[in-house]
């Protein structure tokens, strides 16, 4: 932190502000990391050739060829979206459209066009976007620069993937409804994709199959031009793909950004592959021991809600030649991941603090569940507790900030007696040693006040980390904020302001110690400064901080009303004189 500087003289800040202002470095860091940290500057997009009626553009950009035995032209309008059906569909030739596929379960609704045998559509029934909609996880306004998700990536051959990606597939559905395949030949190149679905889980079987003259070709199962919830402001900066390394045993995560210079392969033993987003995940659990090869690719598109191409995160996994995926695709609920796989539960990433993130998110959930059943009741009483653990500790602190006050008036004389004394004086050096030395006399601990900020710091990460992270959170009312992992949706913010009120409050009743009456004044405007930091923050943060200040408050006034308070006071003054005489 840079020093203060008056009259030409560098004046040091004392650790107390150090340390508080250093919180406020990292709250503002955290607070603009989304504004400052955006993708790279996207490159022109190129330009099809224009004609009376536009056509989708092919993987490449380059126009689909015409009336072959393996593509057709793209109609200048896709067909309409059936409804779902429990009944095979009838085949379609090479070449013939069909209309979109629905697969309707208790969690899905997933389009699927045969042209391609792609995905156009991934609404999650439990979940809504920002728009109030249905959360539909597939970025479809990408299509133009880049294929739908589950084309196929073929490295080292694009025109086969051109091919096979805008080509019309056989089409069959299970009796169920529950599954699909799709099947394309040309008598040289042969593709097929199936899909199978379960009723009541977020699991899909995929498999795909590609080889040219009956020789298999080694290709990838691609999801390209984005994913997860595109409906929150700047979604492209929220994704990632990520892989869990078993020889390494961690996480793995790349962005758009870290593929800025091109496509990055990777590959190994891992146990899941994929894509996700703040709250959502679509991942790839490969076939026990079977190696994995992943690239990611940095897809600069639009989106629906935003015209300007944006650097979005695409994905390409394989298994081997003919490729075999368990796939999820769902909510990063840890109970979820964890029934479907132990090592999935690692795709949500409680940060460097997780020892401390993931208990607090554990606990916190657990009262939602059993006691209080909502999420803002839940996040009070954990903190209520979590206070009260630490009161011993705040306890002593406040014992050492009442001696501080009260020894104020012998510092006055220290520093009385050193008025004429400059900051670059070696009589400052003595200065400051009476003074330390009189707090060790009297068993004042100098750093006592930082002791709360301190407190505060690790369990302000771990709260903003659990807020953005879990999606239990997403969407959790509590009284009249209406989301926890967002900031009010009001004009004017109420827990931002009644927590800079308790701010106040709370300097009032703190024991203010003998310093720089310049930093004390200072130190009176924090409250603003908390203030205008928090309010953009998750409400269940402010909620979480605001209920650690008035709990603080009330442990505040107790022990100002109790004779510890008193016995702190006049333990540190000085003998009184008796007949001239100390």
């Amino acid at each position: 932190m840079a020093d203060s500087i008056n009259g030409g003289n560098k004046k040091e800040m004392s650790m107390e502000m150090r340390l508080l202002l250093a919180f406020l470095l990292m709250g503002a860091i955290m607070f603009s990391t989304q504004y400052f940290f955006k993708p790279p500057t996207p490159p022109p997009l190129k330009k099809t050739a224009s004609s009376s009626q536009a056509a989708p553009a092919s993987p490449d950009n380059t126009p689909v060829p015409e009336n072959t035995a393996a593509t057709v032209p793209v109609p200048a309008a896709e067909p309409p979206e059936a409804a779902p059906t429990s009944a095979p569909t009838s085949p379609a030739t090479p070449g013939q459209a069909l209309p979109h596929f629905t697969i309707d379960t208790d969690l899905y609704r997933v389009s699927f066009s045969n042209q391609g045998a792609n995905v156009r559509s991934w609404l999650l029934k439990k979940y809504k976007g920002n728009d109030d909609k249905l959360l539909d996880l597939i970025n479809s306004a990408a299509a133009i620069e880049d294929p739908f998700p589950f084309s196929l990536h073929v490295p080292g051959q694009p025109a086969v993937a051109k091919k096979i990606n805008w080509a019309y597939y056989r089409q069959t559905v299970d009796p169920e409804g529950l599954g699909v395949a799709y099947e394309f030949s040309d008598g040289h190149t042969t593709a097929r994709k199936t899909f199978r679905f379960q009723k009541k889980s977020y699991l899909v079987d995929v498999s795909t199959e590609l080889a040219i003259d009956g020789k298999p070709v080694p290709h990838m199962i691609a999801w390209r031009g984005g994913f997860g919830d595109l409906t929150v402001p700047n979604p492209a900066g929220n994704e990632k793909t990520l892989y869990y390394d078993l020889s390494a045993n961690k996480l793995v995560e790349q962005t758009a950004r870290s593929a800025k210079n091109g496509p990055i392969p990777n590959s190994g033993n891992y146990s899941f592959a994929g894509l996700a987003d703040t709250y959502f995940a679509a991942v790839f659990l490969p076939d026990a021991n079977a190696p994995v090869r992943m690239v990611t690719f940095p897809d600069y598109t639009r989106s629906a809600a935003d015209e300007k191409p944006q650097g979005f995160t695409g994905v390409a996994v394989s298994d081997g030649d003919r490729n075999h995926f368990e796939l999820f695709v769902g909510p990063k609920d840890v109970d979820l991941l964890k029934s479907v796989s132990p090592k999935l539960e690692q795709v949500v990433d409680f940060g460097w603090l997780a020892f401390l993130a993931k208990p607090l998110f554990l606990i916190v959930n657990w009262f939602n569940d059993h006691m209080v059943h909502n999420f803002g009741w839940a996040i009070v009483v954990v903190t209520v507790v979590i206070n009260f653990i630490l009161f011993p500790l705040k306890l002593s602190n406040m014992k050492s900030m009442r001696k501080m006050q009260a020894l104020k008036p012998q510092i006055d004389v220290i520093n009385l007696k050193y008025k004429n004394v400059g900051l670059r004086d070696p009589k400052k050096a003595d200065q400051n040693q009476e003074v330390m030395d009189l707090y060790k006399k009297n068993g004042v601990n100098p750093m006592g006040g930082c002791v709360p900020m301190l407190i505060q710091i690790p369990f302000f990460i771990a709260f903003y980390k659990v807020f953005t992270v879990s999606v239990e959170m997403r969407g959790a009312s509590w009284l009249w904020v209406g989301d926890l992992s967002q900031p009010e949706h009001l004009p004017i913010k109420i827990l931002p302001i009644v927590m800079i009120v308790s701010q106040f409050i709370m300097q009032a009743m703190t024991p203010q110690a003998g310093g720089d009456p310049n930093q004390q004044k200072m130190m009176k405007f924090m409250p603003l400064l908390f203030g205008f930091m928090f309010y953009n923050f998750p409400s269940g943060l402010v909620l979480y901080y605001l209920t650690s200040n008035l709990v603080s408050m009330g442990q505040q006034w107790f022990f100002n009303h109790t004779d510890a308070a008193l016995a702190a006071a006049r333990s540190v003054e000085p003998p009184k004189k008796k007949n001239g005489r100390k």
